[in-house]
């Protein structure tokens, strides 16, 4: 494998994320919360930027990209295709299906509507890497803003049939808030509150929480349990449409 990862913060709680092809140099940034964060990050690496990855069109994942351009001109920038003109100087627009390369890394663009109505995100496959934007978080995922709650129920099952080693990045460092509230429907979940504990002493010693990965997420994230049973039974829904659960409990955290 030649994908090499660097994780960092951005911002309050974003993730500033590098993707970098140790055979050939390039060096692809997942969306760009703030500039400065991934200039010193491309700085520190000594690697050169060639793309630019964007899921989503939300200022707080597009609003460095005109900052490092000024820097790197020739990265490309990757955008959704229905959110393209909602970002800036985009170069390319993609959809599902479509392959994004990075040097020799290959990503496979799955579209992914639900918190915006383009989002997508990038799995490279034969690297086992998923990076989910705001669609997917640990033991969380994005709010809904721009679509019916069965439209995110879908981009989620997208996901879950990833195979279960795919390591999970994602755009925010949400993990504790999304595990006290993910307690509250699903109580009898013993891995849940072992991994919360991992994750509370994992941030007590300044270290992210992430990567997770699509196994363990589907083990303890309860939007992606919305047709498990002892789930559904806690929220007084044992008989319910997983779509009508996963909406139940999406506005249950909205009030969270």
């Amino acid at each position: 494998m030649s994908a090499h990862v660097y994780q960092f913060a951005c911002l309050q709680d974003n993730f500033g994320v590098l993707v970098h092809d140790s055979d050939t140099g390039a060096t692809a940034s997942i969306d760009v919360p703030e500039a400065a964060p991934v200039l010193k990050a491309l700085a520190e690496k000594g690697w050169t930027l060639t793309d630019i990855l964007v899921t989503h069109r939300h200022a707080d994942h597009v609003q460095g990209i005109p900052e490092v351009k000024q820097h790197f001109p020739k990265a490309r920038v990757v955008a959704p295709r229905g959110e393209a003109d909602r970002v800036p100087m985009v170069d390319i627009k993609v959809g599902e299906g479509e392959i994004v390369r990075v040097g020799k890394l290959a990503a496979r663009v799955i579209e992914t509507p639900g918190h915006t109505v383009g989002h997508i995100v990038y799995w490279f496959e034969d690297d086992n890497l998923l990076f989910a934007g705001d669609t997917l978080f640990s033991l969380g995922c994005g709010r809904v803003m721009e679509a019916p709650m069965a439209v995110m129920w879908d981009s989620l099952e997208k996901l879950a049939e990833l195979p279960g080693e795919t390591q999970v990045y994602c755009g925010h460092e949400y993990t504790l808030a999304n595990g006290k509230f993910a307690l509250t429907v699903d109580p009898s979940n013993d891995m849940l509150k072992q991994h919360l504990e991992k994750a509370t002493a994992l941030r007590a010693a300044g270290k992210f929480t992430l990567p997770s990965t699509i196994g363990l997420e589907l083990a303890i994230n309860p939007f992606l349990r919305a047709d498990e049973p002892d789930l559904r039974a806690a929220v007084g829904m044992p008989n319910a449409d997983p779509a009508d659960v996963f909406a139940e409990i999406r506005e249950r955290k909205n009030g969270f």
